[in-house]
């Protein structure tokens, strides 16, 4: 076939022109008979063949001797060129529509010519192309076969049917794998294959009760289609399996005069066939003793084995029976198990008890050996069974003390009473008889303890450790204490008052005020930190009994520091006061040349007293930096021609509070030239020498305070240690790392805990860990190296 100029298709086998001509005696026709082939799905337009030129006609008259299809072509499949002769399609092409079956499919088509008129008859052969997938006529299978068939029977499956012909029709089928069937293809005849399921290992429909499967067929063509089968398979169940118990003998004990109707044992058994081959019953074998039949009942469906009769030890004191379990399969299959039911013996009568009461309330001063009650205990058995064993529950102070009489007791207190440990008694009097199995009964005594005032007020931990923050609101509720007194009414009455009779110490407790039915302490003034870290002070409590008992708690308090206090700029600093000062440099310095170094002090402490410093305003970034931790001034880079003689640097220092304070200091820088900075030293040197030394008067007055409060600390500490018979002692150590910025580090003890609280450096070895207000700074106490205890702050 050729498609105007283009290669003839490789699929176009041969072309055939054979020419006819007939004489008739009236009237003359000439014809002839060509062949083409064309594959189906071809494009519309495509040129089939050029008849004229196969047969020799004169293109240049096909119109005039009205060149046409005259017959045979099936809605107008094929046209005719008049121009060039050219036979191409008119329509799409479907061959499995035209012809339904695999033979050869052919188009015939009659062309007629006038002047003079002939005929010529064109036969087109539609070849198949890939364009179909075997097709199953159902999606699934359903297949059902049971359990005992036979290895090697077969079962037919549905065929799959392919449109195309040739090498693109069916060409075989392919089977999911399993373990039980296997695939067999069968000819049908006319290229037909069936396909045939083969049974190749036996089934068991208790291991696997169904079967999924997938069937594909496959056609010939390049690349090949498929269609797809879902096999669904079924096994059919047999009787092939008898019920078995879960025991081979049941053994159940039952005490006698048990009631109709209770449940005494439940036998179970299980067939693993399926609807009625797998459903159990339950029967009694047809040989038991009639006594059997009479005493009990079996369900047939649950397998319960229940009291039907009159249970009697002294009739039987052993039953057994046997218990028949069948399916209900065809025939059906059954087993047995043997049940075995024991029948105790039981005592009928518990012992009475009866309480006579002389008082049901005894004041917990009473002696040991007081009287409290009478019992008596009567049995209605005879025997041993009427023999009666008394006791008291355990853990309370009282016994029974027999009598002359039998079965006659006291009930007397066995040591001392303490309301505060138990204000209320409830005894339980038991009473058992020695019968077997014995009967017992009890009854409870209540006693009540009376309460005296023998117990002081107590807290629930002395000392008390409050840390508060400084600046607290004058007036403003800073600690609740609160003590309990194991008594009650008028003896558990409690007061509060503060102790005033504490020398040195009453300076800051004087500031404090409490309520003496609440317990709730006021500060009546603000703390300050800065001012003192730490005091103490006592609370006595006192109760209302007669005489009155107290007690008094030592509260250990601890200042904690706020961020109440703005940094101080030390260096640079004016002779106006101001934080301004300037710095002479020469041109020729490389990078890293320490210009100078801002320090500043925070007389706070810990992050609020750490210090940080940025660069709040610089006339050139590429020239200098600052360190953020020391404060040190250094060059980046080494200066340059165009760069200006004089740089202006607005350094900010700002501690790390929670509301953070700050101060700036301005550094002026000059660039001179080598000589000139020489010459100038001389100068510099000397106004160097006296700031230097007005910086080391304000260090040495600001090192002096802080070792005038260490000093106060440690003599308060000491008198505070030696008139105290608590554990409490503190200490604090106030250290001043000078690096730019003055770091604290504050260590104290209370009993034998230590804690630290520190500045931006952390000590060497400490750690951070959670705590439950905040982080939590441990410190190994150097103190005691081989103990290892460690104490803990929580700051905020």
């Amino acid at each position: 076939m050729m498609d105007h100029g283009e290669q003839r298709r490789r699929w176009q086998c041969c072309r055939i022109v054979l020419c006819f001509v007939l004489l008739l005696c009236f009237g003359k026709y000439v014809s002839a008979q060509i062949r083409y082939s064309v594959p189906e799905d071809v494009k519309e337009g495509s040129v089939v063949g050029n008849i004229a030129k196969d047969l020799g006609l004169d293109v240049s008259t096909l119109v005039d001797r009205r060149f046409r299809i005259v017959s045979g072509s099936k809605d107008a499949l094929f046209e005719v060129n008049t121009n060039n002769g050219e036979l191409y399609v008119h329509k799409k092409i479907d061959r499995e529509e035209l012809c339904d079956d695999n033979t050869a499919c052919f188009i015939n088509l009659k062309i007629a010519v006038e002047s003079p008129l002939e005929i010529h008859y064109v036969g087109v052969e539609i070849t198949d192309v890939n364009d179909h997938a075997p097709v199953f006529p159902e999606k699934q299978q359903n297949l059902k076969i049971a359990e005992n068939t036979l290895t090697g029977a077969d079962f037919q499956l549905v065929a799959a049917r392919d449109p195309d012909s040739g090498v693109n029709s069916l060409r075989t089928y392919k089977l999911s794998h399993n373990e039980h069937f296997d695939l067999e293809i069968r000819d049908g005849g006319e290229d037909n294959k069936i396909p045939v399921l083969k049974l190749q290992r036996a089934l068991d429909r208790e291991r696997h009760s169904s079967h999924n499967l997938v069937l594909t067929a496959i056609d010939g063509g390049n690349p090949p289609r498929s269609g797809a089968l879902n096999i669904s398979i079924t096994v059919l169940d047999i009787n092939d399996n008898r019920p078995v118990f879960s025991k081979d003998v049941y053994t159940v004990t039952i005490p006698e005069n048990i009631q109709r109707g209770s449940l005494l044992v439940r036998v179970n058994a299980t067939d693993a066939d399926k609807d009625l081959n797998g459903d159990v019953i339950f029967s009694f074998a047809s040989n038991l003793k009639k006594k059997v039949y009479e005493t009990f009942e079996l369900d047939e469906n649950t397998g319960e084995i229940r009291v039907k009769g009159m249970v009697d030890f002294e009739d039987a004191e052993i039953y057994r029976a046997d218990v028949t379990a069948s399916d209900r399969g065809e025939p059906p299959m059954t087993t047995n198990c043997r049940v075995i039911i024991k029948v105790t013996d039981i005592n009928d009568n518990k012992p009475e008890i009866e309480v006579t009461s002389l008082s049901n309330l005894v004041p917990e001063n009473s002696k040991p050996g007081t009287v409290v009650s009478l019992i008596s205990v009567t049995d209605k058995d005879s025997g041993i069974n009427g023999k009666v064993v008394c006791s008291l529950s355990d853990n309370a102070p009282f016994e029974l003390k027999p009598s002359f009489q039998e079965n006659m007791y006291s009930l007397v207190t066995k040591g001392n009473l303490d309301r505060e440990v138990a204000s209320r008694y409830d005894i339980t009097i038991f009473a058992a008889d020695l019968g077997q199995p014995p009967l017992s009964s009890f009854k409870t005594l209540s006693v009540e303890v009376s309460d005296m005032n023998d117990n002081p007020p107590a807290f629930p931990q002395n000392p008390l450790e409050l840390y508060i923050f400084e600046n607290n609101s004058p007036g403003g509720s800073i600690l609740s204490v609160s003590a309990y007194d194991n008594d009650e009414n008028e003896n558990a009455l409690i007061s509060y008052q503060i102790l005033r009779d504490d020398g040195s110490q009453d300076g800051l407790a004087s500031f404090l005020n409490v309520n003496s039915e609440t317990g709730v302490i006021r500060a009546l003034k603000s703390l300050d930190f800065e001012t003192s870290k730490t005091f103490q002070f006592h609370v006595l409590a006192t109760d209302s009994g007669t005489p009155p008992l107290s007690s008094n708690v030592t509260v250990n308090v601890f200042i904690l520091d706020q961020n109440d206090n703005v940094p101080v700029i030390l260096y640079p600093v004016s002779s106006n006061g101001s934080a301004e000062g300037v710095e002479e440099i020469p041109r020729n310095v490389n990078a890293g040349h320490l210009v100078t170094k801002v320090r500043a002090y925070d007389a706070d402490i810990g992050y609020n007293g750490w210090l940080l410093f940025s660069l709040q305003e610089v006339s050139d970034h590429s020239l200098f930096s600052l360190d953020r931790y020391t404060g040190q001034i250094r060059t980046l880079r080494s200066f340059t021609e165009t760069d200006e003689a004089q740089h202006k640097l607005v350094i900010l220092v700002k501690d790390n509070g929670n509301v953070s304070l700050s101060a700036t200091a301005t550094v002026i820088i000059k660039v001179v030239e080598p000589k000139e900075a020489f010459a100038a030293s001389d100068v510099k040197n000397a106004v160097k020498d006296e700031e230097d030394s007005d910086v080391t008067f304000y260090l040495i007055i600001t090192l002096g305070s802080v070792s005038v409060l260490f000093v106060i600390s440690i003599i308060v500490l000491i008198v505070m240690q030696c008139s105290k018979s608590t554990d409490y002692s503190s200490k604090y150590l106030q250290d001043t790392n000078y690096d730019g910025t003055l770091c604290h580090s504050i260590q104290y003890r209370s009993g034998d805990k230590r804690y630290m609280l520190v500045g931006p450096r952390m000590s060497i070895g400490s750690t951070i860990v959670p705590g439950s207000n905040g982080n939590t700074l441990v410190v190994p106490d150097r103190r005691r190296r081989t103990s290892g205890e460690v104490g803990v702050l929580y700051f905020k």
